[in-house]
């Protein structure tokens, strides 16, 4: 009888967070006491069902130091989804198997919860097949030219994509493989390779949130919901 598929997460981890103004990248800064990275970590590790967390980092990277219970793999490439890329072909290379979940998790995703992560879980593994968090688009889109607004987009069927991302290992690496030749051009995140790759993945509503750290205010409001989650 074949083992049961294991729940494994990948944490892309070798960016450098340009847009968020800091010296250093921003998975490394300084929030609520602990680098912000670790918040992360700290919320994939609380998921009991998660057997292995493997963090990405960029060759030479040796900021982050050895962490409790995680794993990591100094493979990052030149965009996320290469880096992804490298980290699947690392778990396979290391004794995962092509039909073990990985999911995904964005490093500046510090406020994501186990309760949302278990809920993406619970939804993909009911129905077998891979899928995301997400939200449905609140505010009203617009299309803009040269600063200005010139068109209102519908909103209704648009979706904020979040992460986590869970999909089985050997389709996900092979639908990103499929796109390395070309720099992974125009592969934005997980579902966007598998959608290519004639997947429609489930959308699992997550939560406002569950916010990326982008930009120099963003650190500022997740260090204030961090703190008011502290016992």
């Amino acid at each position: 009888m074949p083992e049961p598929a294991r729940l494994m997460a990948l944490v892309p981890c070798a960016g450098s967070g340009a847009r968020a103004g800091t010296e250093q990248p921003k998975q490394y800064q300084s929030i609520a006491g602990r680098m912000l990275v670790q918040h992360t970590l700290a919320a994939l590790a609380a998921v009991a069902r998660i057997s292995r967390v493997l963090v990405v980092l960029a060759p030479g990277d040796a900021t982050l130091g050895a962490q409790p219970g995680v794993e990591t793999t100094h493979c990052g490439g030149a965009t996320r989804a290469e880096s992804v890329f490298n980290g699947l072909a690392h778990l396979r290379a290391s004794g995962a198997a092509d039909t073990d979940w990985v999911l995904v998790h964005d490093a500046a995703r510090c406020l994501v919860t186990p309760a949302l992560v278990d809920a993406l879980i619970d939804d993909c593994l009911a129905k077998g097949e891979g899928g995301l968090l997400a939200l449905p688009l609140p505010d009203t889109l617009k299309l803009a030219q040269g600063g200005r607004a010139v068109q209102t987009l519908a909103r209704e069927g648009k979706w904020l994509a979040q992460t986590p991302q869970m999909f089985r290992l050997g389709p996900l690496h092979a639908a990103l493989g499929a796109h390395a030749a070309a720099g992974f051009a125009g592969i934005t995140d997980e579902a966007s390779a598998m959608e290519l790759a004639s997947c429609q993945p489930l959308l699992v509503r997550g939560s406002a949130l569950n916010l990326k750290v982008t930009y120099p205010e963003d650190f500022a409001l997740a260090e204030s919901i961090l703190r008011s989650r502290a016992p």
